[in-house]
């Protein structure tokens, strides 16, 4: 029987629905069966399009256009479906459309924004996230942790060739976030957060219900590798570029969004949480 995922709530009926809306994804399966979390492909595909393309535009772009630079015009469909099941690559979805508007604004964050909205949407790298981000500066990876932690998300269902190649994939995708630097051996490293990478990171949490200072402690928080009152001080930052608005009274921190959010957003997410 596959373990629990902990990094998301156990959410049920309207407030299933609200957040898989919103973009997330949960489950036993994943895109890391056979891809990383395909950095350079999402970073050709948004730098071809237009900043407000809708999910059609995009799959054109991929598969009609080949912005990827794909051989076949099998694998330039493979890449778009593997590109929707990671980013959903859809401004209906919040979760896409938020990451997209940073993306642009915030250079420095791509990155780390993609890691983010991969891990909200891929159970397999999801998985890993503890193994990763409790190491410290300058240790090794143990792959064996990786095919652990896999292992138990999944509950049996890949064969150990299968599950080789989601460890592989993983420490890829570690890696392109900043993670982890090394090609055979894996070391963990610090990651750099910036406005966006917080802004988003908090935008995720809110989403799934965080508030206040709670909203420094969640997974998406953790993945950024620093103290919560250094990300507020960058919380304080991104406001100042528009990403989100902050207040702080008698030590509490309030974070909301409402200059990311639509009208019916931000009503559908009060309301369920």
């Amino acid at each position: 029987m596959a373990e629990q995922d902990d990094t998301l709530p156990l959410a049920q009926g309207a407030q299933a629905d609200v957040l898989r809306a919103a973009g997330f994804r949960w489950g036993d399966k994943g895109t890391h069966t056979s891809r990383t979390i395909m950095l350079e492909e999402l970073d050709l595909l948004l730098a071809a399009c237009p900043t407000d393309v809708v999910r059609e535009q995009y799959l054109a772009a991929v598969e009609d256009d080949n912005c990827l630079r794909k051989r076949t015009v099998a694998t330039r469909r493979l890449s778009a479906q593997r590109l929707s099941e990671l980013y959903g690559l859809d401004p209906d979805l919040p979760l896409f459309r938020v990451m997209r508007t940073l993306w642009y604004a915030d250079r420095e964050a791509r990155p780390l924004l993609a890691a983010l909205l991969a891990l909200a949407r891929d159970p397999l790298l999801r998985a890993t996230a503890p193994v990763v981000l409790r190491m410290r500066p300058g240790e090794e990876l143990a792959r064996q942790q990786l095919t652990d932690a896999v292992g138990r998300a999944v509950g049996g269902r890949l064969n150990d060739s299968t599950l080789d190649k989601v460890v592989r994939n993983t420490a890829a995708s570690w890696t392109y976030s900043g993670h982890l630097r090394g090609r055979g051996r894996k070391i963990r490293q610090h990651v750099v957060p910036t406005p966006g990478t917080v802004a988003y990171a908090l935008f995720l949490g809110y989403v799934l219900g965080a508030r206040a200072d709670a909203l420094f402690r969640t997974l998406w928080s953790r993945v950024l590798d620093a103290p919560a009152e250094e990300l507020v001080t960058i919380a304080v930052d991104a406001k100042r570029l528009g990403f989100l608005d902050v207040s702080q009274s008698g030590g509490v921190v309030e974070i909301s969004f409402a200059r990311l959010l639509t009208e019916d957003e931000r009503q559908l997410i009060h309301g369920t949480n």
